[in-house]
Parts: C-alpha cells; sequence; structure tokens
C-alpha cells in the first residue's frame, strides 16, 4: 500500500536518514579527539635554548629575564586560546541548541503523518486506493485524492527536512572534533613551552647564584633572582624586604638583584684593570637611614623617600674613584654603561658627589 502513496525510494530514504541520525548521535557522544604525538610537539616548539656557558653573569641574568619574559608571553597566548575556543564553544552550542529546536519541530511534523499513514494501513474498511478507482461519488473520490497528495508532499519534505538536519549534524559533529582536536594541540604546545621555559629559568638562576656564591655573595630565598625584579618595583622607596636585596662583597651593603649582578660583572672588569676590587661604603638604604643621613648631611643628601639609595639601585664608592678625574674615576666614567652604571648629571655640580653612581635599568636592560 505504501508504495501507491510515497515512491518507494523516497520511503527507504527515510529510514535510512533516521537509522543515520540515530547512529550520528551515538558516534558524537563517543567521539575523541586525535591524540598528537609528543615528538610534533617538540619539533613544533619555537622554544629557543639557553646559549651554553654564558660569559659574564649579565649574560646569565639576561638568560633568565628572557625565559621569564617567554613565560609570560606564552602564558597569555594560552589564556588567549582559552577565550577563543571559549567563544567557539558557545557558538556551537548555539547551533546545537538550533538544531534540537529543529528536532523538535520535525517530530511534530511528523507526528500526524505517521498517525495517518498508520490509519491507511490498519483499516479494513478504508480498501487502499481501490474504492477511488470505483468510487461513483466524484466529490469524495477527489478529496480523498487530495488528502493523498497532501500526504506524499506532507512526506516528501519531511525526508527533505531529515536530509539537511543529517548534513547540518554532520559538519557540526567534524567542527566540533576539529574544535577540539586543536584545542588539545595548542595547550599541548604552549604548555611544553611553558614547562621549557620555566626549566631554563631555573637553571640559569641557580647557575647564576653558584657564580655569585664563588665571588662572595651568598644569600638564599631568591634575594639574587633577577626574575623578582618586578616584585622590588611593588615596594616603597626604602621599603625593600631582605628577601629582595642581593648583599654586594662588602660587609652589610646590598642592592636590588638586577644591579648586584650588573655590579658583580662590573667589580670584575675593575678588578681586571687596576689589580683590585671596587670599595664601596654605602649602598641601599632604608627610610630610616635616609632620614638619618638626611639630617646629618643637610643639601647633601636627597630627601627621605626619592633617594636611589631606596631603591637599592644606587652606591657610594670609597677609594680613588671618590677623586674627580682620576684614573679610575675616567675608566668608570668611560666603561660603565657596558655594565648598567651611569654617574647621573646632578652628581657633577649639585651636588657634586664623584663618589655616588647609579644602576640604570633601561641601560641595563639593552645590555
Amino acid at each position: 500500500m505504501e508504495e501507491s502513496i510515497v515512491p518507494a525510494p523516497r520511503s527507504a530514504g527515510l529510514i535510512v536518514v533516521v537509522m543515520v541520525l540515530t547512529s550520528l548521535v551515538a558516534a558524537e557522544a563517543r567521539a575523541e579527539p586525535p591524540k598528537v604525538p609528543i615528538a610534533s610537539l617538540v619539533m613544533s616548539s619555537s622554544v629557543e635554548t639557553v646559549a651554553a656557558d654564558p660569559a659574564t653573569l649579565t649574560e646569565l641574568r639576561r638568560e633568565a629575564e628572557k625565559a621569564t619574559k617567554g613565560i609570560e608571553q606564552a602564558t597569555k597566548a594560552l589564556v588567549a586560546r582559552q577565550k577563543e575556543f571559549d567563544t567557539s564553544v558557545r557558538q556551537l552550542e548555539g547551533k546545537l541548541t538550533q538544531l534540537r529546536t529543529a528536532d523538535a519541530e520535525l517530530a511534530l511534523i511528523r507526528r500526524p503523518l505517521s498517525d495517518l499513514v498508520e490509519y491507511i494501513y490498519q483499516d479494513p474498511s478504508s480498501g487502499g486506493m481501490g474504492p477511488l478507482l470505483v468510487s461513483t461519488n466524484g466529490q469524495n473520490a477527489l478529496r480523498t485524492m487530495s488528502d493523498f497528495n497532501q500526504l506524499a508532499t506532507g512526506r516528501n519534505q519531511v525526508v527533505d527536512d531529515a536530509g539537511k538536519l543529517f548534513e547540518e549534524r554532520e559538519r557540526l559533529a567534524a567542527e566540533s572534533q576539529e574544535l577540539r582536536a586543536t584545542k588539545l594541540l595548542q595547550e599541548a604546545q604552549l604548555g611544553f613551552e611553558i614547562d621549557t621555559l620555566r626549566k631554563q629559568s631555573q637553571q640559569t638562576v641557580k647557575s647564576l647564584t653558584t657564580a655569585l656564591a664563588k665571588l662572595g655573595v651568598k644569600r638564599g630565598g631568591g634575594a639574587c633572582d633577577p626574575t623578582r625584579v618586578v616584585q622590588a618595583d611593588q615596594y616603597a622607596n626604602g621599603l625593600l624586604p631582605r628577601n629582595m636585596l642581593c648583599p654586594l662583597p662588602f660587609k652589610g651593603e646590598e642592592l636590588r638583584a638586577d644591579a648586584a649582578i650588573a655590579f658583580a660583572d662590573l667589580n670584575i672588569a675593575y678588578k681586571k684593570r687596576f689589580g683590585q676590587p671596587l670599595c664601596v661604603v654605602d649602598s641601599y638604604r632604608s627610610l630610616r637611614d635616609q632620614q638619618i643621613v638626611y639630617y646629618q648631611r643637610p643639601g647633601l643628601a636627597a630627601i627621605p623617600g626619592r633617594s636611589n639609595h631606596g631603591l637599592g639601585l644606587a652606591v657610594d664608592f670609597c677609594g680613588p674613584i671618590r677623586v674627580y678625574k682620576s684614573t679610575e674615576f675616567v675608566w668608570l666614567e668611560q666603561n660603565g654603561k657596558r655594565f648598567g652604571w651611569i654617574h647621573p648629571d646632578w652628581a657633577y655640580v649639585s651636588p657634586f658627589e664623584p663618589w655616588h653612581w647609579e644602576y640604570d635599568p633601561k641601560v641595563g636592560s639593552l645590555l
């Protein structure tokens, strides 16, 4: 009887579509993103390796800072990609919601058609198409044929809608799987880069600490870790905690980590030139010490809370450097910038302090 209402290929197509849709839903539930070989992640990583055996402490400091900056950039990239993925997931969820709505609408369309077909098949009195051929009531026959025609058209539309729905589901399933695979790949790549950079930074800081210890600079707690300089910037002038100050090879003297490392390199160069190390009488000054110096030397010390000594970026030398235009002073004047150390302009005139030298982080960052 069904062949007389809707062509057999259409009915078969509807059955196939329904079966495929059912299998597709189950397949989507079991779908897993493709596994990415670790080797491909290693090959695709853009992480640069630390140069072997840096020649100076400044190079070690630079490598540690570079690794730390790389960690920050990779972490930001990971967060940004996660946001992009979350946006894509929301869009995908919106499309799946639309599909569920379309499913429901399709079910509403199919229900009355299915009921009518079932009635025609199961009602013995209908007699199939036979009564239409022998009926003497032309009006009833035309009405019945019109109903059958509407039924066939409706079922054809259901088949078309189901086909479109199947294609849309197939596309979204592939899109979802690709999205998951891409997310896992990107997370693995960035995670590998971050882990590699972190290990490089830790190894470099360890090498730096060992090198400083050989020069007599010893303090734990990361005080000489140049990657913590950003944390030191959070403290007010003269209020840096002890774990943010790296000791110098002079009793009681200390500076911020990057300044202390640059000073150590400067000291090595100075000793190589003059056969003896630099001499320092003052370095970091707490706010209390700044107040004492300010009242002891009025007009010759910065206002408490404004001195570069309070930032751990300045030293006062003793020895021949205190003599303006001495050989040692001129040498430091000519070579200090190679290590980030400068004699500020104000110290030439007001007040005149040939012994006062400062570490400039901007100059040091270019080394």
